[in-house]
């Protein structure tokens, strides 16, 4: 399929929807995002389970407005839901694939970011879309496949500006756009967008929350 015909719009923090074809797939519903971030959607997928990233209400909201709809994640997530949902919560890990929402979706990686050496790693995977969008979650995945658009976690308790551009190099995609942002004050975006521009080797850029584009 042709990238270039999915929808991507921002919500919140490090949500993201993507659509094609009236379908549409959402990406960590979590905590900071839209109470309805969800809402509607045929297919949602949890990176991990930190409270910005895994909301067990929006999740809740959005299997209960589309009996259809149906969860990806790992089992640290899945086994939280998965009861109150029966055969609707699929857990997955790193190096499988699935289809949801009429899309391609592979698993790469396996841990959280370090936040500090005394704090334990819970797990994370990231999420190839279509062979071309890649949400990593807490983590600084490459995978093993290239990269069209980038969902770059730009700001996090775990990460410092020279390994988001150090990790923009790595993963060469052609675009980069941020998500895990709602930490990051108005004050120092320019900052950010500047340094990540100049040195990241992409096409670097942000979305408002509930900004659309094209990929």
């Amino acid at each position: 399929m042709n990238a270039s015909s999915l929808t991507l719009t921002k919500k919140t923090h490090s949500c993201v929807r993507l659509e094609r074809d009236g379908q549409s797939l959402v990406i960590d519903p979590g905590g900071f995002t839209e109470d309805d971030a969800a809402v509607g959607a045929d297919a949602i997928l949890v990176t991990h389970e930190h409270p910005d990233h895994f909301d067990e209400s929006r999740l809740r909201a959005a299997l209960e407005s589309n009996p259809a709809a149906r969860v990806w994640t790992l089992r640290s997530v899945a086994e939280q839901v998965s009861a109150a949902f029966p055969g609707r919560v699929h857990t997955v890990g790193h190096g499988d694939t699935f289809t949801a929402a009429g899309l391609e979706v592979q698993v790469h990686g396996e841990l959280h970011a370090v936040i500090h050496p005394d704090i334990p790693r819970v797990t994370n995977i990231g999420f190839l879309v279509d062979g071309s969008v890649f949400h990593p979650g807490d983590a600084l995945t490459v995978p093993d496949h290239p990269v069209d658009t980038l969902m770059l976690p730009v700001m996090a308790p775990w990460n410092k500006i020279s390994e988001v551009i150090d990790y923009v190099r790595e993963v060469k995609p052609r675009r980069a756009i941020d998500v895990h942002d709602a930490l990051l004050t108005d004050l120092a975006r320019p900052i950010y967008d500047r340094q990540i521009g100049a040195l990241g080797g992409a096409d670097h850029g942000r979305l408002a929350p509930g900004d659309a584009t094209r990929l």
